[in-house]
């Protein structure tokens, strides 16, 4: 799901549609649209439509670009250009802001103050940045690799049949997410007033068939463009869409969706579907069974790119920041990584793509594509026992508390889905009754953390399920027992002093470190607090850039000269972040989840005298850690945890590392931040990491920290750089640019030209 704008932002929906009238439907006859060259228009879709243009606006009817330009871009009633509730609020750009500031200051309209503002405009900031309305949300539906190949290969009469799957799970996807999901909210936030999380009328969406990717590979999806604005049935007024929902869901209603169009897909070809391994930190895809693993592989080009692409910006976010990025952080990156390897997209018709796939498929396997047909087995909801449900809720609540220490209805909604994918179901019904009745037993395994309403709302404050307006819907949080003795289990070990101690020798404590220097006054104390404990569980706490990588090589070296050669190994919560820690300390590593299963496999496990560092703690899950600590303790090893309880945890991250830091007022912290020069930067950083408000006084005291400054700053040295202005002055108003605002200086400075360093 990506967020969209006000303005044009729905225009790229538009590019590749064929230019020509008519139903061009995927539901009809392939033959229809087959040989035009583009996409088919658009469809209206939603529960919502009958509020807009008196109903003059029916499901399945086109979409034009006059009626996206009104909804999307301005907000109105795609039929009477009526306002629909409140306009879009318009944010300024930063060159407005700039010749605000600069009028305030005396400097006035005239050609400076113009050329000023076009330079902030054209050069510092991007449009893509600028802050803009939420206008709706694109979510884009994609069928498995596996069923777009054999849609890509398929005959014209297949294909059809596959679309209408793709489709049909579309169609129940958004009714769900109408039903569970949509609302909107009303009343005020003052004293005294109250918010109120209310249903709507229904959503308004259009959606746009895309057949391929921007490699030319078959990638068959849907962008379904939800509008922002919905009618609310309290009152009939327009309001704005409840965003909060709408991304706590994107994981169920994904998972939802495949697990939709597999069944579809079983009901109408008769395939099976089996799980295929991703590699290391994903759950495994559901492909279907007699399509080629090498043939998905020859159409995953694009998927090839985006990966060489992210391992690179992975590699490059470690060596700015000295540590392994987050999941969420990874998923950014990867977003990062699709934008920036794009081809631009190629228009073809349907007809010369699925030649060209024909022929691809053709040189891989020597062969016409084949797909293994077999009766297929459906269930209705009532065929699943009591008994059955029960044990997979107990498995979906297990599954989410080995990654998460609290949980939500949509956490479990998406585990729920993953783990009933082997069962296919006879309709869309069945599918979510028994989704539902997992997650519903998942939550009764589970304990709850969210306090019970104090009072009753009356009649008019109630939904339909008798549940508050004034609570948001599906807001409950849950956790385990588990989950609670494994903390205090933790808690327990971390107090254990009965693991090895070493003292830390001269030859470590003064060994010249590559940079030249030795070890630092705080990194020297952390060491050795560690090293000698003598806990079982210990702990190493350190921000980005402080040290923490050479104190751990430190810690190594002190440790093998005491216990011998490869008595130091190292585990992470990710394989990404195992590698990291192999590469940077040179010892044997294990992502926390493969060891464990190596351990109940083979036996592998810990010997006496061990360290067991574990590299990005904050990250790692409470059971894991739990699990890895007993068999260390029992083992007469110390495990020690690194990381920082103050950076943003992941939210898959279980929180007992910050729990076993603050149960200790002694926990060995690394306080010296390296990577800045200015020592007030150090501070301000360390400040801020520690929820210090009084912190950002020093960077708004700062020249770049003025957010004002900086922004005239840039197109300041802008116009310097390119020789419009001169980089020295004469201290009069309206010679040019005051040069202080170019406040970073470079090597450029000692040939007169100021750096604004952004």
């Amino acid at each position: 799901m990506r967020v969209m704008s006000a303005g044009d932002g729905y225009m790229y929906l538009l590019r590749t549609v064929a230019a020509s009238d008519g139903d061009r439907s995927m539901s009809t006859p392939l033959t229809r649209y087959y040989t035009a060259e583009g996409t088919p228009p658009g469809r209206w879709m939603g529960a919502g439509l009958p509020g807009l243009g008196g109903g003059l606006i029916a499901e399945g009817d086109l979409v034009t670009e006059a009626q996206l330009q009104l909804l999307v871009g301005l907000g109105r009633d795609p039929v009477t250009g009526e306002p629909l509730g409140r306009a879009y609020p318009e944010y300024r750009t930063t060159a407005e802001r700039a010749s605000a500031q600069m009028r305030v200051e005396g400097l006035g309209n005239g050609p400076t103050a113009r050329a000023a503002g076009a330079a902030a405009s054209a050069d510092e900031e991007p449009v893509a940045r600028r802050r803009r309305a939420v206008a709706g949300y694109d979510f884009t539906f994609s069928i498995p690799k596996s069923a777009s190949v054999l849609w890509g290969v398929a005959d014209a009469g297949t294909q059809a049949r596959i679309a209408a799957a793709h489709h049909g799970a579309v169609a129940e996807v958004i009714a769900y997410l109408e039903r569970e999901v949509a609302a909107t909210r009303t009343g005020t936030t003052g004293q005294g007033g109250a918010v109120a999380q209310v249903d709507v009328t229904g959503l308004i969406a259009t959606a746009f068939d895309h057949f391929d990717s921007r490699a030319g590979d078959p990638h068959l999806h849907t962008h379904v463009v939800i509008s922002n604005k919905v009618q609310t049935v309290l009152d009939g007024k327009w309001r704005s869409l409840d965003g909060r929902p709408m991304h706590e869901a994107v994981v169920a209603l994904s998972e939802l969706h495949e697990s939709l169009f597999a069944d579809a897909l079983t009901r109408s070809l008769g395939v099976q579907w089996e799980p295929r391994e991703r590699g290391r930190d994903r759950h495994p895809a559901w492909a279907v069974r007699g399509v080629p693993e090498a043939l998905v592989a020859e159409f995953s080009t694009r998927s090839r790119h985006i990966d060489v692409e992210t391992d690179r910006l992975i590699e490059a976010y470690v060596a700015g920041h000295g540590r392994h990025p987050s999941a969420v952080t990874i998923t950014k990156l990867r977003a990062q990584a699709t934008l920036a390897t794009r081809p631009a997209k190629q228009v073809h018709s349907l007809a010369q793509l699925t030649a060209a796939w024909r022929e691809r498929a053709g040189r891989v396997l020597g062969r016409d594509a084949l797909v293994v047909m077999g009766d297929p087995v459906v269930l209705h909801a009532e065929d699943l026992p009591l008994s059955a449900l029960e044990a997979l809720g107990l498995s979906v609540m297990t599954a989410v508390s080995e990654k998460r220490a609290t949980w939500r209805h949509w956490n479990l909604i998406a585990e729920a889905s993953r783990q009933s994918m082997p069962y296919r179901f006879a309709s869309a019904s069945d599918r979510e009754a028994v989704v539902g009745l997992i997650a519903d037993a998942a939550e009764r395994a589970s304990l709850r953390r969210t306090p019970p309403e104090l009072a009753v709302s009356p009649a008019a404050f109630q939904r339909e399920d008798g549940t508050s307006v004034f609570r948001p819907k599906h807001s409950v949080v849950f956790t385990s027992t588990e989950l609670l003795e494994a903390e205090a289990r933790l808690l327990a070990r971390a107090a254990l002093v009965t693991a090895p101690r070493v003292t830390v020798p001269d030859s470590v404590a003064r060994r010249r470190l590559p940079g030249g220097g030795v070890l630092a006054a705080d990194q020297l104390a952390a060491l050795s607090a560690v090293a000698g404990s003598g806990r079982v569980v210990d702990v190493l706490v350190g921000p980005a850039g402080a040290g923490k990588t050479t104190a751990m090589n430190a810690l190594r070296r002190a440790w093998e000269s005491a216990h011998g050669a490869g008595s130091v190994v190292g585990l992470a919560p990710s394989a990404a972040a195992a590698t990291v820690l192999a590469t940077d300390l040179g010892i044997t590593t294990e992502n926390l989840a493969k060891w464990w299963h190596s351990h109940l496999a083979d036996g592998t496990t810990f010997r006496p005298g061990q360290l067991v560092i574990i590299d990005e703690a904050s990250l790692a899950g409470t059971l894991p850690l739990d699990r890895v600590t007993a068999l260390a303790a029992a083992a007469g090893v110390k495990v020690l945890l690194v990381g920082d309880h103050a950076q943003l945890q992941s939210v898959d991250a279980g929180g007992a590392f910050s729990l076993l830091v603050h149960d200790r007022p002694d926990a060995p912290e690394l306080l010296d931040v390296h990577r800045f020069v200015h020592e007030w930067e150090k501070v301000a950083s360390l400040g801020l990491r520690q929820g210090s408000p009084e912190s950002i006084d020093a960077y708004a005291s700062e020249p770049y920290g003025n957010r004002g400054r900086r922004d005239r700053s840039h197109y300041y040295c802008q116009r310097i750089r390119s020789g419009q202005w001169p980089a020295r002055t004469p201290q009069r108003v309206h010679a040019g640019p005051p040069t202080q605002f170019c406040s970073v200086r470079s090597p450029r400075s000692s040939r007169g030209i100021e750096d604004c360093g952004d």
